[in-house]
């Protein structure tokens, strides 16, 4: 599908935000409801030893599912691999649902006794059934948690068809009519989301049959009316929905990335099934709010199985969202990114307020050994094997665009400051840094006023004017400058 910008930097946001509640909700996982204005953080352990800031089975389902569809496409071989992954994963998995685990289980089993050594999709289906009629219910809350990535391969699609194949994957491992309603109404909330912008698990609503919807949408009501942590049962279905939509409803008093990361902590501080309600919440206000809004601090040590990082959510998110079906050799999977058209990208001098931080261009980022540098943070596109030697965790990169039109960039004034502060979190840990962009022109010398403001205790344009000396061809866009006047009217120097 061929989006714009801001739809794609939307699309990029979806798995990564759920990731980053899936990490968040981890070390509180089936404890009490926090008080209000508990600290939450990616602390890890939790009744399953995970590591900080890694996540759990919620993402783990959801990227077999991101994978499939990138390289089938909405085919019924893409249902086929999914479920193969999952076999996989589950045989050393830090913790698979009780449900999930049990149609695993006796997939394998109909695939044996059948003379083969993998299942498909038709004997998790089989085996899905099977289940639901022995236990008379199979409404947990595991085909929701990991539903997300269904709604960006159907993004060029119509509503119904994507309500429809939500709740055939959701059946694979959950029967029930409650379970498939609630991917189908998750799902369609995202794909909404990611083309306009807006957050409304309403937008479904239409879709289902007149009772279903009257019963769904008096559960929406109840989820406005009420808090995450009056949904003591979360792990059925409904509740973790009601306690995902009271924690983005109930915290719209915040925009943007504030409301991100308002929604993810108030479903962690709701309690019980933490890690699934902020999983859930995560994907649909990353669907709205985008990549950007994740906070670097989130984003930095974020991990998990198969062995990815929070980029690589990234990239799944906007390939997928592409419509493309496949894996490209283009950003953000690319190698190399070629700047050999750009001239003047390998300048590179000492920030003028702090020797340890170097600003350069992107021709700066192959000099990274020879000066020592441990950081780098990133403010264009790069490769993935443009930065050697630097470790994932000390690699920050922010999704910002050189342009002064007002759509060019989500929240550039959040983004800039995410970066000012990146550097100084670096530079606390005691790392030398170096801070690029293409030429070092105009989104480098902004983040850098912003971070010298810090250090030198001055305003932002101060600051401007000691980076200026050191860089002469130093000329942020006219929005980046109104930024940095903004920061100094509120910021007065020393």
């Amino acid at each position: 599908m061929n989006l714009n910008s801001q739809q794609n930097h939307r699309a990029a946001g979806v798995l990564v935000a759920l990731a980053a509640g899936d990490a968040l909700g981890a070390g509180y996982e089936f404890g009490a409801p926090l008080p209000d204005g508990a600290e939450v953080t990616m602390k890890g352990e939790g009744p399953f030893g995970f590591d900080p800031a890694e996540w759990t089975d919620d993402t783990s389902m959801a990227i077999p599912i991101a994978e499939a569809f990138l390289d089938a496409g909405a085919t019924p071989e893409a249902l086929t691999s999914v479920v193969r992954s999952w076999t996989a994963w589950a045989r050393d998995a830090k913790d698979v649902g009780a449900q999930t685990s049990n149609v695993v289980a006796r997939a394998r089993r109909i695939a044996s006794d059948d003379g083969r050594t993998d299942p498909t999709a038709a004997d998790f289906t089989r085996a899905a059934q099977e289940f639901h009629t022995r236990a008379g219910r199979s409404a947990g809350n595991g085909s929701l948690m990991r539903t997300a990535p269904l709604a960006l391969a159907y993004l060029d699609r119509e509503p119904a068809e994507l309500m429809e194949a939500a709740g055939v994957l959701s059946a694979l491992t959950h029967v029930e009519d409650d379970a498939q309603e609630a991917c189908g109404l998750w799902c369609v909330a995202i794909r909404d989301a990611v083309l306009t912008g807006k957050l409304d698990i309403r937008t479904g609503l239409p879709l289902l049959p007149a009772d279903r919807a009257a019963v769904w949408l008096e559960r929406v009501k109840t989820a406005e009316r009420s808090r995450p942590r009056d949904f003591a049962k979360n792990g059925w279905v409904v509740e973790a929905l009601q306690g995902a939509w009271s924690a983005i409803s109930t915290t719209r008093t915040a925009s943007g990335p504030d409301h991100l990361r308002a929604g993810l902590e108030e479903a962690v501080r709701g309690g019980r099934d933490t890690d699934t309600v902020a999983a859930i919440a995560g994907s649909l206000l990353g669907a709205a709010y985008g990549y950007s809004a994740v906070p670097f601090e989130w984003r930095r040590n974020l991990h998990g199985w198969p062995g990815l990082r929070a980029h690589d959510l990234m990239t799944l998110g906007v390939e997928l969202a592409s419509g493309a079906g496949r894996r490209t050799q283009e950003w953000p999977r690319a190698e190399h990114h070629d700047y050999s058209s750009w001239s003047r990208t390998d300048v590179l001098v000492q920030h003028p307020d702090d020797d340890g931080v170097w600003l350069g261009g992107v021709g700066a980022v192959a000099r990274t050994a020879e000066l020592g540098i441990d950081a780098v943070v990133s403010l264009c596109r790069l490769g993935t094997t443009d930065v050697p030697g630097i470790a994932p965790e000390n690699h920050a990169t922010f999704w910002l665009v050189d342009s002064a039109a007002a759509d060019s960039n989500a929240y550039a004034g959040y983004v800039l400051q995410e970066a000012a502060a990146a550097v100084e979190r670096f530079r606390a840990e005691g790392k030398k840094v170096l801070l690029h962009c293409v030429r070092a022109e105009s989104r480098t010398p902004t983040v850098a006023a912003l971070y010298g403001a810090r250090v030198a205790g001055v305003t932002p344009l101060e600051a401007l004017e000691h980076v200026r000396r050191a860089l002469p061809n130093a000329h942020p866009n006219p929005a980046f400058r109104e930024l940095l006047a903004a920061e100094a009217a509120d910021r007065p120097s020393a």
